[in-house]
């Protein structure tokens, strides 16, 4: 037996049990999925990883990185790309355009829209292309068009397109990638929504995207014009505690400035979650009740005890005038659960802390296990008279585009929406 057909036969195997392992946690639902990820060779897409790191089932192969050491590109984890694939709903004869480019999702794509159907790729940095376009060839699909242009302009020469699948870390929505959808076209986003992201799978009504189906994700953000820096604000005037904002900072940040010097309250919800438990809606439906919705983070070379969150690189957290405050969770007594709390700094800090357990017990009681949030994408100028989730939801404005997010109830049937979970690092 000769090494290549050894390492074929390895692969074949790994590939198999990465498959296996996604039908048995549900994240892959149809057989067209599934023969897609079991035919498309993964490892041909990674060649810079061994077999066994190209089919890890939650792990990403970096694929390029920038002057700073960040990955700017890579080949997403098996499980992202099956339940996005799923979220897309891709059938044959379908014309699907990717945005952002690597190979292996347009591979997978291709398959499943078959000979009739059409897949185009695009990405803004032209060694990623020109790696897409080799990788592709030599993998035998040399009918994926792959372009290079600025994503944020979609690619409307072979446009209306039934699908659009992001695989780039989005802020925004750009109007192009409305218009090129099809009347009932589908566009799935790893989009950013108050420094939370999430795969959302919308549809077209008109001029708007409404969701079917939200799920916890990691991408690498886009670049070029359709890139957004987060802002930031350090509460002692050092790196120590920095609350990042996504959506600008508050009018009056200044107002912090002697949160610190008074005494930390502290309150405890009665919440609890069981460890492992999934908590992502816990932390979209805090980001839509919080007007000063932020996410803190703690240096831990310069960490004094002024704050003391369980996960000191991401933590819940609100601002309102001169007081701030985070969610944390505590281990009970028997470590088997985490019961969630507030802690909070500045003049009003106990009231303010009161307050954010308060929206902590209103999830418990009447969201959780629940149908989701449901997202809607309006244009930018839309006014509030034209969205019908308010009132009683939150818009979050964009450059391009108007973003609500509101909850039904415990009480409405969860068929509204195909709202999936995904289990979330604890304590975040």
């Amino acid at each position: 037996m000769t090494e290549v057909t050894s390492d074929s036969e390895r692969a074949a195997q790994l590939r198999d049990k990465v498959v296996d392992e996604l039908l048995e946690r549900g994240e892959i639902v149809s057989r067209e999925v599934e023969a897609a990820m079991r035919k498309v060779e993964r490892h041909k897409f990674a060649p810079e990883a061994s077999l066994e790191d190209a089919y890890q089932t939650f792990n990403a192969v970096v694929t390029k990185r920038n002057e700073r050491g960040n990955a700017v590109s890579s080949v997403s984890a098996p499980q992202i790309q099956a339940f996005m694939l799923e979220q897309a709903g891709v059938r044959p004869g379908m014309r699907v355009l990717e945005v952002g480019s690597g190979g292996l999702n347009a591979a997978y794509l291709a398959e499943l829209v078959g000979d009739a159907g059409e897949v185009t790729t695009v990405d803004i940095d032209p060694e990623v292309t020109e790696r897409a376009a080799r990788l592709l060839a030599e993998a035998s699909y040399p009918d994926v068009r792959v372009v290079l242009a600025d994503a944020t302009e979609g690619v409307a020469a072979h446009a209306p397109y039934d699908v659009i699948m992001v695989t780039v870390g989005a802020w925004d929505i750009p109007p192009a990638w409305v218009k090129q959808l099809t009347e009932d076209g589908r566009l799935v986003v790893p989009l950013r929504i108050r420094g939370l992201q999430r795969s959302v799978a919308f549809q077209r009504e008109a001029d708007r995207l409404v969701s079917t189906s939200v799920r916890i994700c990691g991408f690498v953000p886009m670049q070029g014009p359709g890139a957004h820096d987060s802002q930031f604000l350090l509460v002692t005037g050092t790196d120590e505690i920095a609350l990042r904002f996504d959506d600008g900072l508050p009018a009056e940040p200044s107002l912090l400035d002697n949160a610190v010097r008074g005494p930390r309250a502290e309150t405890w919800t009665g919440v609890t979650v069981k460890r492992g438990e999934p908590i992502d809606m816990l932390q979209m439906y805090m980001a839509t009740v919080m007007s000063g919705f932020c996410i803190m983070s703690v240096d831990k070379d310069l960490d004094t005890g002024i704050v003391a969150p369980w996960n000191k690189r991401f933590s819940m957290a609100a601002v309102d005038g001169p007081n701030f405050a985070y969610i944390t969770p505590r281990l009970t007594e028997d470590e088997q659960f985490f019961e969630y709390g507030v802690h909070a700094l500045g003049p009003d800090g106990a009231d303010f802390a009161e307050v954010i357990a308060g929206h902590v017990r209103t999830w418990d009681r009447e969201h959780r296990g629940g149908p989701g949030p449901r997202i809607a994408v309006y244009p930018a100028g839309t006014p509030d008279g034209r969205i019908p989730e308010l009132p009683g939801g939150r818009v979050i404005d964009k450059d391009h585009c108007r973003v609500t997010l509101s909850w039904p109830s415990t009480a409405t049937a969860a068929g509204d929406q195909d709202v999936q979970y995904h289990t979330a690092e604890q304590g975040e």
